[in-house]
């Protein structure tokens, strides 16, 4: 990654853009924007505007479901990104072709051990496996479970582990067991250089680990990944939000991909007007379980010294005995 230590900043809509993902990359770590809903041309001046700010490595993550895709992929390349992430479902073989024929190296999100292996074949670069425990868009299985699944198998490529990671323990423990690096959202939310509305910033800092919850599915004729996020109104309105949308499809207003789709605009909406506009009680409050490990606004520098701390004295202690 060309980077100092092997910690990436998780991609968070609305948080991890040109200031979060230079302060992580100046810090040592690997800063990714998070590309979210952004048209190519925005992509393209938040690319510029991160490299101002910082000299040092950085990715960019694109959502598999942006109608744009291909269209983004190409502002990658064009502006010489060297790592693109590929999240929010598999991701299209044509789209994974794109990214490794314009030179950049390939990250891609896996949730279990056989799509591991698939992409793996079909040209992964690295691996990011992340357990339910994460915020936002989650799978079903614990970060645990899948690193003792995928990590003693998927050796021809780094895998990093993702999901609530909030002290430099864990982190010691999962490249213990095989990983590369990790991956951490929810513990740089709080710092200095995010933008997040400080009214989002206290949510997270009063927040515990059982607030930090899962979406319901209220009908499997209408598929949606389940959102982790802090408990409030708009956890209640999606509920309804998802009746609505099963209506107009049994109706022929709506095609189920469109209405899945629809799904991914109400939760960037919902997530925009918590994050920017401090709206903490009908906007997205989207957090890990490790939010309960945010007890204050830090410097991204200094929470990164803290994880490098402990994994330190844990491992010094562990080599004492």
């Amino acid at each position: 990654m060309g980077t100092q230590y092997a910690i990436l900043g998780g991609a968070m809509t609305w948080v991890s853009e040109r200031n979060l993902v230079a302060a992580i990359s100046n810090a040592g770590g690997f800063g990714v924007i998070a590309c979210g809903a952004m048209e190519p041309e925005r992509l393209r001046e938040e690319i510029r505007a991160t490299r101002e700010l910082t000299d040092k490595p950085f990715g960019v993550n694109l959502i598999t479901m942006h109608p744009l895709l291909s269209e983004l992929i190409t502002v990658c390349h064009d502006e010489q990104v060297e790592h693109v992430v590929l999240a929010g479902g598999i991701p299209p073989r044509v789209a994974m072709r794109q990214v490794k024929d314009g030179g950049a190296k390939l990250i891609c999100f896996t949730p279990a051990l056989i799509l591991a292996r698939k992409l793996v074949r079909d040209g992964a670069d690295a691996l990011i496996i992340e357990g339910a425990e994460a915020g936002g868009h989650v799978g079903p299985v614990s970060t645990n479970v899948l690193a003792q699944e995928i990590l003693p198998v998927i050796r021809q490529v780094p895998v990093f582990v993702a999901g609530g990671i909030g002290r430099g323990e864990a982190i010691l423990a999962f490249l213990e067991m095989g990983a590369s690096g990790v991956q951490l959202g929810t513990r740089f939310v709080c710092s200095t250089e995010s933008v997040a509305h400080q009214a989002f910033k206290k949510a997270f800092i009063r927040g515990e680990a059982r607030d930090a919850q899962t979406s319901v599915q209220v009908d499997p004729s209408l598929p949606v990944i389940p959102v982790r996020a802090l408990q409030n109104k708009a956890t209640t309105r999606f509920v309804k939000y998802q009746h609505e949308l099963i209506e107009k499809v049994r109706d022929g207003e709506l095609v189920a991909r469109d209405a899945q789709l629809a799904v991914e605009h109400f939760w960037a909406g919902a997530l925009r007007r918590a994050v920017v506009d401090g709206d903490v009680e009908s906007g997205s409050l989207m957090a890990g379980q490790s939010v309960g490990m945010v007890h204050c606004e830090q410097p991204v520098a200094t929470i990164i010294a803290e994880l490098l701390a402990q994994a330190q004295d844990a491992l010094h202690r562990r080599t004492r005995v």
